[in-house]
């Protein structure tokens, strides 16, 4: 715990369910503050920290979250960018580069739309945000279904950290009065994938890719891989669709295999 967690301290008023605030190796504490500080703004309340390079607690980061103790306090850190998204379905990644992967962009309020449409739907959601110098790298925005882009100026369109996780909060609280009436159809035995079981589909893929050589080429082998990784999250799989694309593999490389239902 990083401070006194007595509620009187500061009410944050409810902090309506939404998405999760995924910072990827944030780097200075004062920022991870500024970040939190944001998400109160916005009624957001779930952080997850991935390699924070100072460690984690950080009491640098107190004083520049304002008295959003109960955030920083509830934060969860974990190893691999992987391991942050594994329960969620959708997935954005902020990021202000063009990137050699063709998938989904939206501009802040799209992004808001479309994580109120999921999240109205029972779907985990959550937003990748690189670290204050470079930003997300191109393994972690494979892992996004999405890409989350901020329309500024095209020469100088740097944000910080918190300005970068205010502006989709923001607008993302701008849609509470606007969930989508829609829902989405599903039986219950034919929920969205979510990252977890998605992982576990690209790495048993690219272990039989491994094993017979498709993926030899190791000066291509990275690329190959996020091209594939790309098109199977632009699928948008059921559960039972990752069971049944393993069941697929396995079939291929041991036909005795008896198909999956």
């Amino acid at each position: 715990m990083l401070v006194n967690d007595d509620p009187d301290l500061k009410d944050l008023g409810p902090l309506a369910p939404g998405f999760a605030v995924i910072l990827v190796e944030p780097q200075l504490g004062e920022n991870i503050g500024m970040a939190v500080r944001a998400m109160a703004n916005c009624a957001l309340g779930e952080l997850r920290l991935v390699r924070p390079r100072d460690g984690w607690p950080n009491s640098m980061a107190v004083a520049p979250a304002s008295g959003a103790d109960r955030i920083l306090n509830s934060a969860k850190v974990f190893q691999t960018t992987g391991e942050a998204v594994a329960d969620l379905q959708t997935v954005l990644a902020s990021t202000a580069r063009p990137r050699d992967m063709i998938k989904d962009v939206f501009t802040p309020r799209e992004a808001a739309k479309r994580l109120r449409f999921d999240v109205a739907n029972g779907m985990n959601a959550g937003v990748l945000f690189g670290k204050e110098s470079s930003g997300l790298n191109n393994d972690d925005v494979a892992l996004a279904s999405g890409i989350l882009t901020v329309p500024l100026n095209p020469v100088f369109s740097s944000l910080n950290l918190a300005q970068a996780v205010f502006v989709i909060g923001y607008e993302w609280l701008q849609t509470l009065d606007k969930i989508p009436e829609v829902k989405l159809e599903r039986q219950k035995e034919k929920r969205p994938a979510n990252m977890e079981e998605m992982l576990g589909l690209f790495e048993h893929l690219e272990r039989e890719l491994d094993a017979c050589g498709f993926l030899r080429v190791q000066e291509k082998r990275q690329i190959m891989l996020r091209n594939i990784r790309n098109i199977f999250l632009r699928a948008c799989l059921t559960e039972q669709e990752v069971r049944t694309l393993r069941g697929i593999i396995s079939g291929l490389v041991k036909p005795e295999i008896e198909p999956v239902d």
